[in-house]
């Protein structure tokens, strides 16, 4: 089984997935990681020179592969899961947990990022919001939820852990 970690930028995916990783002694893949490393290339980048199309079909590919793993915690960039067939492949072999946080709280988290293409906007805010809004049905199809927005990265894991002993029936 694979623990998969979803959300808007700025919630914590990456910081909790190698937390979480370690803790549970399992790999850990960044989907975003692993799409800069086949491209040869930064996100932006890609965005700036290919486009959000293509990004979103190296995605495609690279969340098909690492769906096919096991015993893996899988840190995914904000949109895989808005595509049907990624959040398919993902929920095959592995739980879906979504992290999320308020609006303020992820402006100010993506505040000094130059990473974020989608949020290249002269109001970020407005930006953030509409983004939010766009997702939100997808994000609800996840398994569980934790909100980031006070907790530290240690109690996000706890919880995702808990959640995860429960689910399994375990103590």
């Amino acid at each position: 089984m694979n623990i998969i970690l979803t959300g808007f930028m700025g919630t914590g995916k990456t910081l909790v997935g190698k937390e979480l990783a370690k803790g549970l002694k399992m790999s850990y893949l960044d989907t975003d990681k692993l799409i800069e490393n086949r491209e040869k290339a930064k996100i932006p980048q890609i965005f700036q020179e290919k486009g959000e199309d293509y990004f979103r079909k190296v995605e495609n590919k690279i969340i098909k592969e690492v769906s096919s793993l096991d015993r893996c915690v899988i840190s995914t960039g904000g949109g895989a899961i808005l595509k049907k067939e990624n959040l398919a492949a993902l929920k095959r072999k592995g739980v879906i947990i979504c992290l999320s946080a308020n609006p303020k709280v992820i402006l100010k988290r993506t505040s000094k990022s130059q990473n974020r293409p989608l949020l290249k906007s002269k109001d970020r805010k407005s930006q953030v919001l509409s983004l939010l809004g766009q997702r939100r049905s997808f994000y609800e199809k996840a398994d569980f939820e934790v909100d980031t927005s006070e907790l530290a990265t240690s109690e996000v894991v706890e919880r995702i852990v808990d959640f995860l002993r429960k689910k399994s029936g375990g103590s």
